[in-house]
């Protein structure tokens, strides 16, 4: 995993601060294979109920991690349970690591 302990900490930290502490993050992608170079951040947020604001959440919570870890690249994706499923979901669920 290409991210650092104190990045991973911030990541949680700041997943629970904006879904609650409910709230599990992962990290998949480019970023999980040691060997690879670059890459932007993709995070896998799953919460296990339905959250209001999912849209100004995930807005909220790309800008902050950009504040606290510096302008990179993140992706974040959002899983509850009204999410339409998609095979990015599976995919990340399946190879991804959680922080």
């Amino acid at each position: 995993m290409r991210l650092s302990e104190q990045t991973r900490h911030i990541i949680r930290d700041t997943v629970r601060e904006v879904f609650g502490l409910e709230a599990n993050v992962r990290l998949f992608g480019s970023r999980i294979d040691d060997y690879a170079h670059g890459g932007d951040i993709d995070l896998l947020v799953e919460l296990p109920s339905i959250t209001a604001e999912i849209e100004r959440k995930t807005l909220q919570l790309t800008a902050r991690l950009q504040l606290r870890i510096g302008d990179q690249p993140i992706d974040v994706l959002v899983l509850d349970p009204s999410t339409p499923r998609q095979s990015i979901h599976d995919q990340a669920s399946m190879t991804g690591i959680r922080l």
